[in-house]
């Protein structure tokens, strides 16, 4: 009996934190009619609000998952549980759909009325932005897991929103940093005719003179309404893009910024001059890449693939690591109350491991989330920045993206 009883108190070392072995072993051995009993369970409901269209992509491999971003967060709430259930916390998640740009008010009522403690978001610049500040009056936290827009972290920041999605300017400076690591220093840029187009060519751009690099010249592809794949066959875009980037002045790679799907992919292999494609086509920067395995990431890849079939793309990963982050500040508060789990994750000591190779933490003055940006084609993980001899006083993360003495945040 005695090896038995020695036996269960060390798992329940090995478990819990010497304060929970206490909290729970604090009665008398022995006291007539006094049992132990299990903690009470501690409901953490997170909500997850989705704007949802079938996307268009040139390439039907491209095509996103139906359930891409949701099924990153299923995975995180089952990992928490299976911390959660030693310390009588119950973690759920309540998936809504909204259409693109439509009213999220009232989903958002719905989700508080039910509950909902905190709330991951993907959705529009505009929508998420509404959606804070209903947040903000209630007391409820969300966490940015799709949109990109550097604003979002800037001129229209908010105190009560945390950011697991890199911004346009992070993953444009890790791709700018290996091309002038790899002294390819003179680029020319084609870009889309929409606005995000615009905007991430707006980031390349800043990269290009943040790190040295040289835009030789600039051509915008403009989008003329056409079905995509069924109007451009394999005999016209051969034809097409070579006369598109003829006339481009002599560079080492080629910048392509086509977020909209409308030209990017029919770039690599059919230019001008023989140069490497870079961008939203051919070497692409990205949040999480399919194929990574080093730093653990097998781990985290089989358990997605077991889960949901598929490989685990970036936004998979920004909604896992909001969902975790959320997990590992109540597991360490012991407490599922908003206020206290926000406290935590401000913390200068907070951080959160997330098979980047190192502790991931939250900028204070914008609560956007330090990360690497990796650096790969549709098969492998070429690089990851942030790059060797890419210095910075604090951290070599805050060389990706907008650096503090650089933000326009005000947070409120």
């Amino acid at each position: 009996m005695s090896v038995f009883v020695f036996l269960s108190v060390s798992v329940l070392l090995a478990v819990l934190p010497l304060a929970e072995v206490n909290a729970q072993t604090s009665s008398e051995p022995g006291t007539p009619g006094q049992e132990r009993s299990e903690p009470e369970a501690s409901d953490v409901r997170l909500g997850y609000i989705r704007a949802y269209a079938p996307q268009l992509a040139l390439s039907v491999l491209d095509v996103p998952p139906r359930d891409e971003g949701v099924a990153g967060a299923n995975v995180a709430i089952s990992d928490n549980n299976t911390t959660g259930r030693f310390l009588g916390q119950k973690f759920s998640l309540d998936v809504v759909e909204v259409k693109p740009d439509s009213d999220v008010l009232s989903v958002f009522d719905a989700m508080a009325g039910r509950g909902i403690s905190t709330i991951l978001a993907d959705l529009s610049a505009g929508q998420l932005l509404t959606l804070a500040d209903a947040a903000q009056a209630k007391g409820i936290i969300v966490f940015n897991v799709g949109a990109t827009d550097d604003r979002l972290r800037e001129e229209d920041c908010r105190a009560n929103v945390f950011h697991t999605a890199p911004t346009r300017s992070m993953l444009a400076d890790g791709l700018a940093q290996y091309l002038i690591w790899k002294q390819w220093r003179r680029w020319a840029l084609i870009y889309g005719s929409h606005e995000r187009d615009r905007l991430f060519a707006d980031a390349l751009r800043r990269a290009a003179e943040r790190f040295g690099g040289e835009i030789v010249a600039e051509k915008e592809f403009a989008d003329t309404g056409t079905a995509r794949r069924t109007d451009s066959g394999v005999v016209q875009i051969q034809r097409q893009m070579p006369v598109f980037t003829q006339g481009l002045a002599e560079h080492d790679v080629l910048l392509v910024a086509d977020e909209s799907e409308v030209f990017g992919t029919y770039v690599p292999f059919r230019t001008w001059q023989p140069r490497p494609v870079a961008g939203t086509a051919g070497l692409m920067p990205s949040a999480w890449h399919p194929a990574s395995e080093q730093w653990g990431g097998t781990q985290i890849q089989n358990r997605f693939l077991k889960a949901t079939g598929r490989r685990m793309l970036s936004k998979d990963m920004a909604a896992w690591t909001a969902a975790r982050i959320i997990g590992e500040a109540a597991t360490r508060t012991r407490s599922a109350d908003p206020k206290e789990i926000a406290g935590f994750i401000r913390s200068e000591d907070f951080s959160i491991a997330a098979f980047k190779g190192q502790k991931l933490t939250f900028r204070q003055w914008n609560w956007q989330l330090r990360q690497p940006v990796f650096i790969g084609d549709g098969r492998s993980v070429v690089s990851t920045s942030p790059q060797e001899g890419f210095l910075h006083q604090f951290s070599e993360l805050d060389t990706l993206g907008i650096d503090r003495p650089e933000t326009k945040c005000v947070l409120k």
